[in-house]
């Protein structure tokens, strides 16, 4: 199975996000990518009172990307999006799967939100405008059992040892990791849940500089069941791919039975 990590720097222009996002998909296929992943917040990364309506899960965005994977042939995770919430103050941040047929085969919505209050340095509120998801997803992208997770989701290792017992071997997490936790703590936490649950993880960052105020991370990458990072995207707007060896994992797992071994 080849992966695809696209990397973007999505800014309030939402139909030029969506014209990189396809380009980087055409290039995810054209290097015989079975699975392309974008980053979170894929279409619109800026102004708050600019973001563009919520949508429904049949929507623009859900159209847009169900017509790139059918029309590209391969399978295609969606990042995030805002998805119409359980009220008219708050959406959810929500991820879609794609088939090569155009089919969407799983959602998932964020469970952690983002709040934090330093005084005088950060005051960010996720959950003033985004309603937590509820539920853990394991779905199967071509044939493989994969979890999915969104950025600050990465934080709570219990969420992923939820999706490793319940069959998970590949982990994804589309995300906007912040410049200044991204460079300390990204690929530290990235190989940490790759490594404590024997899975494979495909992380799709933002980069560079966006509006207000905002820089994020990137270095979007690809980790094998030991640790080992397989592929990075460099800081630019690019894909990085890499193959899963189904095969390496499981022998992996034979040999070093942690999660067989497990207690709690």
């Amino acid at each position: 199975m080849r992966v695809a990590v696209c990397q973007l720097n999505s800014r309030e222009d939402r139909a030029d996000n969506l014209r990189v996002a396809r380009d980087l998909l055409e290039r995810a296929a054209s290097a015989g990518a079975d699975l392309a992943v974008l980053p979170e917040y894929v279409d619109y990364l800026g102004p708050g009172k600019a973001a563009p309506e919520p949508e429904s899960t049949d929507g623009e965005f859900a159209q847009f990307f169900a017509r790139a994977a059918r029309e590209l042939g391969i399978w295609v995770h969606t990042g995030s999006f805002h998805e119409t919430g359980p009220d008219d103050a708050h959406t959810y941040n929500t991820s879609l799967v794609f088939s090569p047929e155009g089919e969407l085969t799983a959602t998932y919505r964020k469970i952690h939100l983002y709040d934090v209050e330093i005084a005088g340095r950060v005051s960010y509120q996720e959950s003033s405008s985004v309603a937590p998801g509820a539920e853990t997803v394991v779905t199967e992208i071509a044939g493989v059992p994969t979890g999915l997770s969104i950025c600050y989701d990465l934080r709570f290792p219990e969420l992923y040892r939820r999706l490793a017992i319940a069959g998970a071997r590949v982990l994804v997490v589309p995300a906007a990791f912040m410049m200044h936790t991204g460079r300390d703590h990204w690929e530290i936490l990235l190989r940490a849940r790759a490594i404590e649950n024997q899975c494979y993880v495909i992380a799709a960052g933002q980069t560079g500089d966006h509006n207000p105020s905002r820089t994020c991370f990137g270095r979007s990458m690809v980790i094998d069941p030991w640790g080992t990072v397989l592929a990075q995207a460099p800081d630019d707007i690019t894909i990085a791919t890499a193959d899963l060896d189904l095969t390496r994992l499981e022998k992996i797992r034979a040999e070093l039975p942690s999660l067989a071994n497990r207690r709690l």
